[in-house]
């Protein structure tokens, strides 16, 4: 149990970044579901669209340190290849 006032407020602040990470790192993880169930269904315009957007929320979650920005630069990689791969002629 914290003892000072100080360390009363940081308990009431922590809690609140938590929450506010929580929600950003929830709205991260469904764009990508939802970009990710595009290339599933092979909906090439929709994905394209979806992309830009996902790749906005991702490199948001860079600034605001739910994300590094290794990973970041994976999951925008590896998303944009998939979104790619759907209108690539095939061989």
């Amino acid at each position: 149990m914290a003892n000072t006032k100080s360390a009363i407020k940081n308990i009431r602040k922590n809690e609140r970044r938590r929450a506010v990470n929580k929600a950003r790192k929830a709205t991260l993880r469904t764009q990508i579901k939802k970009l990710r169930t595009l290339v599933k269904a092979k909906n090439t315009e929709a994905a394209a669209k979806e992309l830009v957007t996902t790749v906005s929320v991702i490199d948001r979650s860079i600034r605001k340190g739910i994300l590094h920005k290794n990973t970041a630069g994976r999951y925008k990689s590896r998303l944009t290849r998939s979104v790619r791969s759907l209108s690539a002629p095939r061989a």
